[in-house]
C-alpha cells in the first residue's frame, strides 16, 4: 500500500480544512516545498496535492507551487483541484506532475475522462470521488451531484479508469477514522485500485486499510497534528496483509 501525505494549497499556503469547509482553513505548514522534502525524508515516494482555490474557481490557480514540488522534491506528485479540461491535464502532465485527479469533471463532463485516458494513459489519470452520505459532491464539495458514489465508480471503471480516490467528506479533517464500510463496498463494486482519504488518524487505521486491500492511504491532518508517525506508517504500509 502507498502512503500519500497531503498538501492542500489555498492562497499559496499549506492549509487543512474541516469537512471541506473553506471557512475553517487552518495554516498547517510554512512552505510547501520544505513540507514535501520532509515527507521524502520520512520515506514517502508520493505526495498528494490539491489546489483548493482551483477547485472552486474551476481553473489552475496555484500551479507554480505544484510544479516546483514536482521539480525539486524528488517525490511523485498526484494533483487535483481545478483540472477541468484536456488542456489543464496536458499542462500539468507535460511539466512533471505524475498523475492528475479528475473530480468535478468526471461528474459533469465524463467524456473528458474517456478522452484523457486515451490520450495520456490510465496510469496518469485518477478519478476522485468525494462523497457526503454516499452522494458524490462537486466544485470544491460545494455542490451535491445527486449521483451515488458506487454508480460513478462503476461508470469510471467502464471507461478504463484504474485508480479511484475516495473521500468521505464527513470524516475529512476530523481525525475520526476512515469509512471502511464505504471503502470496502467501493473496492468490491469496481475493479480499480482504491486510495482512501478522509479521517485517517492512527497507525491502526493504516493497518486496517492495508488489510482491507486498499491501494493507498492519503494522510493529512493526522501528520500535521502529530497523531500519525509518517515513517512508521510507511513501514506498516509495506508489510503483508494480515
Amino acid at each position: 500500500m502507498i502512503i500519500l501525505p497531503a498538501i492542500d494549497i489555498k492562497g499559496g499556503e499549506c492549509v487543512r480544512l474541516y469537512r471541506g469547509d473553506f471557512t475553517t482553513a487552518e495554516r498547517v505548514a510554512a512552505d510547501p516545498l520544505a513540507t514535501a522534502l520532509s515527507f521524502r525524508a520520512a520515506g514517502c515516494a508520493w505526495v498528494h496535492m490539491v489546489d483548493l482555490d482551483g477547485s472552486v474557481a474551476g481553473r489552475r490557480v496555484n500551479a507554480e507551487i505544484f510544479l516546483q514540488v514536482a521539480r525539486k522534491s524528488g517525490l511523485q506528485v498526484e494533483l487535483g483541484g481545478g483540472i477541468r479540461t484536456l488542456a489543464d491535464i496536458a499542462f500539468y502532465l507535460e511539466r512533471g506532475i505524475q498523475r492528475v485527479i479528475l473530480g468535478s469533471v468526471a461528474l459533469r463532463s465524463p467524456e473528458i475522462v474517456r478522452l484523457a485516458l486515451r490520450e495520456f494513459g490510465p496510469e496518469r489519470i485518477a478519478v476522485g470521488i468525494d462523497a457526503r452520505e454516499g452522494m458524490a459532491a462537486a466544485n470544491g464539495w460545494l455542490e451535491d451531484s445527486g449521483i451515488f458514489y458506487l454508480d460513478i465508480a462503476k461508470q469510471m471503471e467502464a471507461f478504463g479508469v484504474r485508480t479511484l480516490i475516495f473521500t468521505d467528506i464527513g470524516r475529512d479533517g476530523m481525525l475520526a477514522g476512515p469509512n471502511l464500510e464505504q471503502l470496502c463496498a467501493l473496492r468490491a463494486a469496481a475493479g480499480c485500485d482504491v486510495i482512501a482519504s478522509g479521517g485517517i488518524t492512527h497507525l491502526d487505521d493504516i493497518r486496517a486499510l492495508r488489510d482491507a486491500g486498499m491501494h493507498g492511504a492519503i494522510c493529512g491532518r493526522s501528520i500535521y497534528a502529530g497523531t500519525l508517525s509518517l515513517p512508521e506508517a510507511v513501514t506498516i504500509s509495506k508489510e503483508e496483509q494480515r
